[in-house]
């Protein structure tokens, strides 16, 4: 072999990627297809959410709430435990409370845990922190880290990577970068795919190189309505999709005479005012779907793999398998995407 065949060999080796899935809902419960695509892709890697950390402006401190209900079995998955906490607890709080809080936050996550007889080796604190809060929140991941004792992973948004001089880099062992949710959620209906749109994208990679943390990687594998009345957002539902706005009885597609629609994106109207899932409908509402196809979901990969720094056994996480079952995203799309890492 030359040794121009010799370079570009190693310039085109990848990293020994593994692909792993969220799962956000509250009751964790899993049907056949998702049994099938966590254990064919994925080897029954599973990033799962246990509970949320919120401010309880009652009491004057921090609770827990959305505490999970496991009704699938789980001891045969390779379960990494997560824990949400929101930027009001850390804004609410004193430095003085981080120990406090780190300990009952590892007390109860290791009661659940043993209680559904889960090893784990790594825990993930979600929260997207700002710059008046980063002291607590660090503060709060020492100490966690201190109690827990495991491989300790913090998510950090897009602002977070192209901004650290401001918000700093977490104390943790790895970085988990959310790789989405990053345009503007507008009710103006040519506006782009705020999920993810490569344009948006782009102001953000070229800051990827130079951060100071080994980064695994979370893609989109979901959508979502924004429900507009008036020009204005009324709301944003994960829970209403393409099979409900597509119900002629009930919604119209609108795609005329308002320029060309963004790429995965869809525009309803409502007929009549009703109720669905509980959310009130108003006649001539207007549903802006946003949603991701295997096709977006590879390009995202494949524009963030240009600046990626290459790592290791780094895990590729879809969020979330709760919405898989009513997507178009198949075990062959799963392994083209991770390969690009």
């Amino acid at each position: 072999m030359s040794i121009l065949s010799l370079y570009l060999a190693g310039c085109q080796q990848k990293h020994n990627a593994h692909t792993a899935f969220y799962y956000w809902k509250t009751t964790f419960r899993l049907d056949q297809q998702q049994k099938e695509l966590l254990n064919k892709t994925s080897d029954n890697r599973l990033f799962l959410h246990f509970f949320d950390v919120t401010w309880n402006e009652q009491l004057h401190e921090a609770i827990p709430n959305g505490v999970i209900d496991i009704r699938t079995p789980i001891q045969q998955l390779k379960v990494s435990p997560v824990v949400y906490i929101t930027n009001q607890t850390f804004q609410n709080m004193k430095v003085k409370d981080s120990d406090s809080l780190a300990f009952k936050v590892n007390k109860l996550l290791n009661q659940l845990v043993a209680a559904q007889h889960i090893n784990y080796t790594l825990v993930q604190i979600d929260c997207d922190w700002t710059v008046g809060t980063r002291e607590k929140y660090f503060s709060f991941l020492k100490a966690f880290k201190r109690f827990n004792g495991k491989q300790l992973q913090a998510t950090i948004r897009l602002h977070q990577i192209k901004y650290p001089e401001r918000t700093g880099v977490p104390p943790v062992d790895k970085g988990l970068l959310m790789f989405y949710n990053m345009g503007k959620i507008s009710a103006g209906l040519n506006a782009s795919n705020s999920i993810y749109n490569k344009e948006d994208a782009a102001a953000y990679t070229g800051s990827l190189t130079n951060y100071r943390l080994p980064l695994d990687v979370a893609l989109p594998a979901f959508s979502w309505a924004i429900q507009i009345r008036g020009a204005e957002v009324v709301q944003l539902y994960g829970k209403i999709g393409l099979a409900d706005l597509a119900a002629a009885q009930n919604f119209e597609p609108i795609n005329k005479g308002i320029g060309k629609i963004a790429e995965n994106v869809f525009i309803y109207k409502s007929r009549k005012s009703f109720y669905i899932k509980g959310i009130y409908i108003k006649k001539d509402d207007l549903f802006k779907l946003e949603t991701m196809d295997a096709g977006s979901i590879n390009q995202a990969a494949a524009q963030l793999t240009q600046k990626l720094s290459p790592l290791e056994n780094r895990n590729i996480i879809y969020y979330e398998l709760s919405s898989i079952s009513t997507s178009s995203l198949y075990e062959k799309d799963i392994r083209k995407i991770t390969a690009h890492f």
